[in-house]
This record gives structure tokens, C-alpha cells and sequence, in this order.
């Protein structure tokens, strides 16, 4: 049987034996040793455990992966979001040195749609350095393939590698896989959501014996009222915090876009993808993409916390149509072919419409920013490119 079987085998002894994935088999191990693990750290070795997570070894993205983004459905996408970054280029007093940074790059497509539309701007062209935050190793080979004739590019581990001074941050994608906190509403109180053994072995939730003291206090209005079983998700505002305090201080702006929900709020979403479909979180750990929604309020009042100033979040459908997108597909579909026009307009209503297999409601964008800069384009309907008077 292939190494990430996990189908259960019968023996000769006509007795049921189980094969778990590898990664499933050192979770096993760990709960063995030391009790039930959270579900952050259960997400966590998913994702990132150094032989065994899903983002370290495999290219997910595309028909051949797990799941598909933006910038892969069309150009359109990311060429839109290189023009944001020239209006805040703009906003910001045309610096003669603009970091492009992009969290969790996927295969470089985003980036480089976006430097071709970067083009047209040459002394903006010439003034971008770029800065690639990806730790796994085969998606960095891809986007050096991808990228291989720009100029100026950096690969880092986190933004916290990268050298002061102005920037436009990119994060498509990127929050949701961040591992999530969850808790349990139980009449004892709120308890740490857990992952555990029955008794075959099999991974199951349970919750922590004693609830976590006073945790009530720190809930979202929505929350507080919740009935026993609710179950209510939250990140630590590590990542949000650096990109806030970066355009805060050094100048510039972020853009935060990806799925989630625009209130704080009960409810589970903790998922796997794999194929394409939805499964079970707790099957074939290390084989399959897992994620939860992002709570943009959250983000928002984490920006806002630090000083920054925050714009949005709006929906993705909305952002795009700000932008161009529907002028840019006419565009586009006045020089193709039949075929390739019914592509492009395939993929603008994938991008932009709500409903069964659209992107245009369920992912949210949210814009991050300097202080002074009072609007961002597409978050706003107030003018962009301009400041607050100084």
C-alpha cells in the first residue's frame, strides 16, 4: 500500500487493522505521550510539520492539487492587484525604492501578472524590489521558474526578514491557513477544543476538562450569548500585528483577501480540502489542505489597535469590480478567439459572482494602511490617492 494510505486493510487473522497516514502516526504518538492536543496545534502539524506537513512537501495549488486561487483562475486578477499597488505607490509620494512583498506566493502567478501590468509605469517598475514570504521549498522552485527573468527578488521566511522602508504587502490566501484557536461552550464554561484518540486509534475533537477562567470576557458581543455547544474560533493577532506596525511605520499598505466571514462570530469551519472536495479534517492528517475562515472584524481591530488605518473589508466581487475587472475582460475578450473569450468571461464570473462556486461573496478584502492615507482604491468610495493634510 503507497505511504499516504490511510483505507482501512483486513488482516488474515480476519481481524480490522488500520493505516494511517504517516503524519497521523507521530500525532498518535504525541497524544499517547503527553494527552489531547489543541486543535491550533493539531492544524499546526498538519500544515507544518517538518517531514510530514502538507506546506512543506507539495505543490496543492491547480487541477492536479487541492484547491484552486485567484490568481489561477485568471491574469485578470493579478494584473489588478499590480494597478492597486501603483495607486498606493502613488499615495505614498512615489518613493524611489517600493518593496512588493507577497505572503505565501503560491506558484509566483500573482506576482508575475502583476509585474506585467507593473510595466506600464516604468519609473515605478524600476523603482520595485521584490520579496517572495514562502517556506516551502517546492513552491519556492516554481516561483523562481515563474519569475525567472525578474530582477531585484528575495525569497524569506517570514516579513520580519525583510529591510525597512516603503512597501505594498500582498496576502492572497495567506490568513486562512494561520492555525485557529477553538473553544467549546460547555455549562461549566468555555473550554479548549482538543484533539484525541478513541479507541482504535482513530483522531476525534473532545474538549479540556476545566474551562479556560474568564474567558467570557474577552468575547465578541455575538458571542456572549452563545448555547452549550457553540463552538467559537480565534487567531492570535501575531501575523496581522507586524503587517499593521510595517505600513504603520515605514509607509505604505497591505492587502489582506481570502475567505471568511465580516463579523466576529460563533460557528466551526474548521475543514480540509483534497481534490478539490471537502473532508474530514481529522482523516489522512498531512494529505489533505487544512484551513478555517478568516474573521476580518478581527483583523480589523487588531490593525486598528496598533495605529493603522483600515480600509474596508468589502467583498472580493465588489473590490474587483472597483477596479476594472468587468473593462479589462471586455478588453481581453475583443482580441481572442471564441473559445478563449468564453474562458475569460468563465473566470470574471467565477472572480466576482456570489453562490455555488463563485468567489465573488465568500472572499473578503480588506486594505491596511499608513495612518494619512484616507482611502485605498476598490475599498473605498471616496477618491484614492490621497492623504490626510499634514
Amino acid at each position: 500500500m503507497a505511504q499516504d494510505a490511510v483505507a482501512p486493510i483486513e488482516a488474515r487473522s480476519g481481524k480490522l487493522v488500520i493505516e494511517f497516514s504517516p503524519l497521523q502516526n507521530e500525532i498518535n504518538k504525541l497524544i499517547k505521550s503527553a494527552g489531547p492536543m489543541p486543535v491550533w496545534r493539531y492544524m499546526e502539524l498538519c500544515l507544518l510539520h517538518p517531514q510530514y506537513g502538507y506546506y512543506v512537501s507539495r505543490d496543492p495549488l491547480g487541477r492536479e492539487g487541492d484547491f484552486t486561487t485567484s490568481p489561477e483562475v485568471s491574469q485578470m486578477f493579478g494584473e489588478l492587484l499590480g494597478l492597486w499597488a501603483a495607486s498606493v505607490w502613488k499615495a505614498i509620494g512615489q518613493p524611489p525604492i517600493l518593496r512588493l512583498v507577497e505572503l505565501g506566493p503560491g506558484r509566483g502567478t500573482l506576482m508575475a501578472d502583476a509585474l506585467r501590468a507593473l510595466r506600464v509605469l516604468p519609473p515605478l517598475y524600476q523603482s520595485l524590489t521584490i520579496h517572495m514570504v514562502e517556506i516551502n521549498p517546492v513552491l519556492r522552485e516554481k516561483q523562481r521558474a515563474t519569475l525567472s527573468g525578474v530582477r531585484n527578488i528575495t525569497w524569506h521566511d517570514t516579513l520580519d526578514d525583510i529591510v525597512d522602508g516603503p512597501a505594498v504587502i500582498l496576502a492572497n490566501e495567506y490568513f486562512d491557513v494561520l492555525p485557529i484557536h477553538q473553544m467549546i461552550k460547555r455549562e461549566t464554561g468555555w473550554h479548549e477544543r482538543v484533539v484525541d484518540l478513541d479507541a482504535n486509534g482513530r483522531l476525534v475533537f473532545g474538549a479540556s476538562a476545566e474551562p479556560t477562567p474568564r474567558f467570557e470576557v474577552l468575547l465578541p458581543p455575538l458571542v456572549r450569548a452563545a448555547p452549550p455547544g457553540a463552538v467559537f474560533e480565534w487567531r492570535p493577532d501575531t501575523e496581522i500585528m507586524k503587517i499593521a506596525r510595517r505600513v504603520r511605520d515605514q509607509d505604505g499598505a497591505a492587502l489582506i483577501i481570502d475567505y471568511g466571514h465580516l463579523r466576529s462570530d460563533a460557528g466551526d469551519t474548521f475543514q480540509a480540502i483534497a481534490r478539490h472536495s471537502f473532508a474530514d479534517p481529522l482523516q489522512n492528517p498531512g494529505q489533505a489542505d487544512v484551513t478555517a475562515h478568516v474573521d476580518f472584524q478581527a483583523l480589523a481591530r487588531a490593525a486598528q489597535d496598533l495605529g493603522a488605518r483600515v480600509h474596508g473589508p468589502v467583498t472580493q466581487g465588489d473590490f474587483l469590480k472597483r477596479l476594472g475587472i468587468e473593462s479589462r475582460a471586455a478588453n481581453l475578450m475583443a482580441k481572442a478567439t471564441h473559445e478563449v473569450s468564453a474562458d475569460i468571461s468563465d473566470a470574471l464570473k467565477r472572480l466576482t459572482e456570489p453562490g455555488r462556486g463563485g468567489m465573488g461573496s465568500m472572499f473578503k478584502v480588506l486594505g491596511v494602511s499608513q495612518p494619512d492615507i484616507v482611502a485605498l482604491a476598490g475599498l473605498s468610495d471616496e477618491e484614492p490617492d490621497r492623504r490626510t493634510p499634514s
